[in-house]
């Protein structure tokens, strides 16, 4: 079943966000009921398909929106090999791969990290919060690679979460980027909120927003006249807001890698190998990874510390540039 809800705006409704306006159009009709339809492509505003929850509209816009029943909150098992690094009766460190989510959201219900555990064990994961999200305490983005802590008991959930609100987590993360970090070595401290023209983007902020702090350090500089500049940079970070270091890097000037949200034009390559030239524009990926991750165990207050190697196809570019530096 769905409804459908056909209005034409009035001149009292006018710049109003879409979001708004249309959860103001049924009791049932939650804001972020509408962001998720919205972002399902249900909206048409002058027949035109609209998936900015936070865009303004004019007077006599035509606006068509279709509200399908929720999707029940199910989990279905997906058979996914875990990468696990680490297992106790408490948590599990898993070496998430680039390219699959970490939750499921509008457009994947079913092929994520959280339908891999479910496959699993799903009897053994915390069930604290959002009922799609079992056992996730914190995430990475679903093209970055690297370590994820998973919360087995609601105990431990509260623990982990309580380290990361208390900044103790060690977080580290390698990326490559283009040009040299200017300085080298420092702290990038600002404050980041959604971005005002794209909501599934964020950006730095002087005034609004989150505090987020980022150390970094770089770690090698790869320079020659026939390519372009790139630096290896380690982050460590205070904080975990969303997209925190691809945001700071770009803030900066130094996009990563591969970034598809966070990018600039950069100069054409010139009489370069070929195969380094593949694999550079090949990357269907950020080059971000999710080197390290410390915390004391919920249980006993050890601390445990675990890293990853980087996947082979970022260590491919890496051995590629390595030769012409």
């Amino acid at each position: 079943m769905k409804s459908i809800i056909n209005i034409k705006v009035k001149n009292k409704e006018k710049n109003s966000r879409i979001d708004i306006l249309l959860s103001n159009q049924g009791d049932k009709l939650s804001r972020s009921r509408v962001k998720s339809l919205i972002l399902e492509k249900k909206l048409k505003i002058n027949n035109i398909i609209i998936t900015d929850p936070s865009k303004k509209i004019k007077l006599n816009d035509e606006i068509y929106f279709e509200i399908s029943e929720p999707k029940k909150e199910t989990l279905k098992p997906f058979k996914y090999s875990l990468d696990i690094v680490h297992e106790d009766k408490d948590l599990i460190v898993i070496n998430k791969s680039a390219g699959i989510s970490m939750h499921p959201g509008p457009g994947n219900y079913d092929n994520t990290i959280v339908n891999a555990l479910i496959n699993y064990d799903s009897k053994n994961l915390s069930n604290i919060g959002n009922k799609l999200r079992p056992g996730i305490v914190h995430r990475i983005d679903k093209d970055t690679s690297g370590l994820v802590v998973i919360a087995k008991n609601n105990i431990s959930h509260e623990n982990l979460s309580k380290q990361f609100s208390d900044h103790s987590i060690t977080r580290v993360y390698q990326a490559l980027v283009w040009g040299k970090m200017r300085p080298q070595n420092g702290k990038i401290e600002t404050f980041i909120t959604r971005n005002s023209r794209n909501r599934q983007m964020m950006e730095v902020s002087s005034k609004k927003g989150k505090k987020a702090v980022t150390n970094y350090k770089t770690l090698e500089i790869f320079e020659d006249e026939k390519i372009p500049t790139f630096s290896l940079v380690e982050c460590k970070l205070e904080t975990g807001r969303t997209h925190q270091i691809r945001v700071h890097l770009s803030y900066k000037g130094n996009n990563i890698l591969g970034d598809k949200k966070y990018k600039k034009k950069y100069r054409k390559f010139v009489g370069i190998d070929a195969e380094l030239e593949d694999s550079i524009t090949g990357l269907n990926r950020q080059f971000l990874h999710a080197k390290t991750i410390g915390f004391n165990h919920p249980n006993n207050n050890r601390r445990l510390e675990f890293t990853s190697k980087l996947p082979l196809d970022l260590e491919k570019i890496l051995k590629k540039l390595r030769k012409i530096k």
